[in-house]
Protein backbone atom coordinates (compact mmCIF):
# COMPACT_ATOMS: atom_id res chain seq x y z
CA UNK A 1 0.00 0.00 0.00
CA UNK A 2 1.46 3.26 -0.86
CA UNK A 3 1.72 6.48 0.80
CA UNK A 4 -1.43 7.86 -1.33
CA UNK A 5 -3.77 4.84 -0.65
CA UNK A 6 -2.44 4.94 3.21
CA UNK A 7 -3.49 8.55 3.33
CA UNK A 8 -7.10 8.43 1.02
CA UNK A 9 -8.08 5.28 3.56
CA UNK A 10 -7.46 7.76 6.60
CA UNK A 11 -9.18 10.49 5.72
CA UNK A 12 -11.96 8.08 4.77
CA UNK A 13 -11.46 6.52 8.45
CA UNK A 14 -11.54 9.83 9.72
CA UNK A 15 -14.96 10.84 7.97
CA UNK A 16 -16.73 7.29 9.07
CA UNK A 17 -15.76 8.29 12.70
CA UNK A 18 -17.01 12.05 12.46
CA UNK A 19 -20.48 10.36 11.50
CA UNK A 20 -21.08 7.19 12.96
CA UNK A 21 -22.62 6.72 16.17
CA UNK A 22 -20.57 4.16 17.70
CA UNK A 23 -17.98 1.70 16.77
CA UNK A 24 -16.94 -1.64 17.96
CA UNK A 25 -13.94 -3.58 17.81
CA UNK A 26 -13.29 -6.95 17.03
CA UNK A 27 -10.83 -9.54 16.57
CA UNK A 28 -10.87 -11.46 14.23
CA UNK A 29 -9.81 -15.48 14.83
CA UNK A 30 -9.34 -17.06 11.32
CA UNK A 31 -12.80 -16.61 10.21
CA UNK A 32 -13.22 -17.99 6.61
CA UNK A 33 -14.48 -16.01 3.62
CA UNK A 34 -18.10 -16.83 3.59
CA UNK A 35 -18.19 -15.96 7.31
CA UNK A 36 -16.69 -12.68 6.30
CA UNK A 37 -19.45 -12.64 3.49
CA UNK A 38 -21.96 -13.37 5.99
CA UNK A 39 -21.33 -11.15 8.39
CA UNK A 40 -20.74 -8.50 6.24
CA UNK A 41 -24.43 -8.69 4.76
CA UNK A 42 -25.87 -8.94 8.04
CA UNK A 43 -24.31 -5.63 8.49
CA UNK A 44 -25.08 -4.00 5.25
CA UNK A 45 -28.79 -4.97 6.00
CA UNK A 46 -28.80 -3.49 9.41
CA UNK A 47 -27.57 -0.23 7.89
CA UNK A 48 -24.25 -0.63 9.25
CA UNK A 49 -20.49 -1.38 8.35
CA UNK A 50 -17.99 -4.02 8.61
CA UNK A 51 -14.04 -2.65 8.12
CA UNK A 52 -10.90 -4.40 8.79
CA UNK A 53 -8.39 -1.81 8.86
CA UNK A 54 -4.41 -1.69 9.52
CA UNK A 55 -4.27 -0.62 13.94
CA UNK A 56 -1.97 2.35 12.96
CA UNK A 57 -4.04 3.63 10.19
CA UNK A 58 -7.21 3.25 12.48
CA UNK A 59 -5.21 5.01 15.10
CA UNK A 60 -4.40 8.10 12.90
CA UNK A 61 -7.98 8.72 11.64
CA UNK A 62 -9.35 8.34 15.49
CA UNK A 63 -7.59 10.96 16.24
CA UNK A 64 -8.92 14.05 16.59
CA UNK A 65 -12.66 12.89 17.03
CA UNK A 66 -14.92 11.21 19.69
CA UNK A 67 -13.45 7.69 19.10
CA UNK A 68 -9.88 8.98 19.65
CA UNK A 69 -10.17 6.51 22.48
CA UNK A 70 -10.43 3.32 20.72
CA UNK A 71 -7.15 3.58 19.94
CA UNK A 72 -6.20 1.14 22.94
CA UNK A 73 -8.40 -1.31 21.42
CA UNK A 74 -6.57 -1.69 18.41
CA UNK A 75 -4.01 -4.51 19.10
CA UNK A 76 -4.22 -7.59 16.50
CA UNK A 77 -6.18 -8.57 14.22
CA UNK A 78 -8.99 -6.59 14.60
CA UNK A 79 -11.86 -5.03 12.29
CA UNK A 80 -14.35 -2.27 12.78
CA UNK A 81 -18.00 -2.41 12.55
CA UNK A 82 -19.43 1.35 12.53
CA UNK A 83 -23.11 2.45 12.35
CA UNK A 84 -25.31 5.58 12.87
CA UNK A 85 -27.63 4.04 14.76
CA UNK A 86 -25.94 3.13 18.40
CA UNK A 87 -27.18 -0.21 18.48
CA UNK A 88 -27.15 -1.87 14.65
CA UNK A 89 -23.80 -2.53 14.56
CA UNK A 90 -23.07 -3.66 18.27
CA UNK A 91 -26.54 -6.03 18.15
CA UNK A 92 -25.12 -7.57 14.25
CA UNK A 93 -21.60 -8.10 15.87
CA UNK A 94 -22.95 -9.83 19.26
CA UNK A 95 -25.33 -12.03 17.14
CA UNK A 96 -22.49 -13.06 14.97
CA UNK A 97 -20.60 -13.68 17.78
CA UNK A 98 -22.97 -16.13 19.75
CA UNK A 99 -22.86 -18.45 15.89
CA UNK A 100 -19.19 -19.12 15.82
CA UNK A 101 -16.09 -18.51 17.61
CA UNK A 102 -14.14 -17.34 15.70
CA UNK A 103 -14.90 -13.40 16.37
CA UNK A 104 -14.14 -12.14 19.44
CA UNK A 105 -16.36 -8.59 21.03
CA UNK A 106 -12.79 -6.47 21.99
CA UNK A 107 -14.54 -3.06 22.41
CA UNK A 108 -15.95 -0.56 21.03
CA UNK A 109 -16.60 3.36 21.75
CA UNK A 110 -20.21 5.44 21.76
CA UNK A 111 -19.65 8.93 21.16
CA UNK A 112 -16.22 9.98 23.83
CA UNK A 113 -17.40 6.65 25.60
CA UNK A 114 -15.43 3.94 25.57
CA UNK A 115 -16.87 0.55 25.92
CA UNK A 116 -15.75 -2.92 27.22
CA UNK A 117 -16.66 -6.64 25.54
CA UNK A 118 -19.51 -6.45 28.04
CA UNK A 119 -20.93 -2.97 27.38
CA UNK A 120 -21.09 -3.45 23.54
CA UNK A 121 -23.28 -6.50 24.43
CA UNK A 122 -25.28 -4.19 26.78
CA UNK A 123 -25.91 -2.05 24.15
CA UNK A 124 -26.69 -4.90 21.65
CA UNK A 125 -29.64 -5.88 24.39
CA UNK A 126 -31.44 -2.48 23.76
CA UNK A 127 -33.86 -1.78 21.32
CA UNK A 128 -32.61 0.08 18.17
CA UNK A 129 -33.79 3.19 17.58
CA UNK A 130 -36.66 2.38 14.90
CA UNK A 131 -38.77 0.05 17.86
CA UNK A 132 -37.80 2.94 19.96
CA UNK A 133 -39.88 5.60 17.42
CA UNK A 134 -42.46 2.37 17.01
CA UNK A 135 -43.06 2.45 20.97
CA UNK A 136 -43.27 6.15 21.01
CA UNK A 137 -45.66 6.53 18.27
CA UNK A 138 -47.95 3.24 19.92
CA UNK A 139 -47.69 5.26 23.44
CA UNK A 140 -48.83 8.45 21.12
CA UNK A 141 -51.80 6.61 19.34
CA UNK A 142 -52.75 4.75 22.55
CA UNK A 143 -55.02 7.15 24.00
CA UNK A 144 -56.36 8.25 20.77
CA UNK A 145 -57.43 4.89 20.03
CA UNK A 146 -59.11 4.48 23.96
CA UNK A 147 -60.75 7.95 23.23
CA UNK A 148 -62.56 6.86 20.19
CA UNK A 149 -63.74 3.76 22.21
CA UNK A 150 -65.49 5.60 25.28
CA UNK A 151 -66.97 7.57 22.55
CA UNK A 152 -68.29 5.11 20.47
CA UNK A 153 -70.00 2.79 23.20
CA UNK A 154 -72.91 4.64 24.00
CA UNK A 155 -74.16 4.44 20.69
CA UNK A 156 -73.13 0.82 20.56
CA UNK A 157 -75.29 0.59 23.89
CA UNK A 158 -78.28 2.75 22.27
CA UNK A 159 -78.61 0.75 19.21
CA UNK A 160 -78.38 -2.78 21.22
CA UNK A 161 -81.41 -1.00 23.30
CA UNK A 162 -83.19 -0.59 20.28
CA UNK A 163 -82.63 -3.63 18.27
CA UNK A 164 -83.93 -5.34 21.75
CA UNK A 165 -86.99 -3.25 21.88
CA UNK A 166 -87.45 -3.70 18.22
CA UNK A 167 -87.09 -7.63 18.51
CA UNK A 168 -89.48 -7.89 21.97
CA UNK A 169 -92.00 -5.78 19.56
CA UNK A 170 -92.18 -8.31 16.66
CA UNK A 171 -91.97 -11.31 18.98
CA UNK A 172 -95.68 -9.65 20.48
CA UNK A 173 -96.83 -8.96 17.14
Amino acid sequence: MDRAQKSELVSELNRTFNEVGVVVITRNLGMTVAQSTALRTKMREAGASYKVAKNRLAKIAAEGTDYSVIADLLTGPTALATSADPVAAARVVNDFAKTTDKLEIVGGAMGGQLLDAEGVKALAALPSLDELRAKIVGLIVAPATKLATITQAPAAQIARVLAAHAEKEQEAA
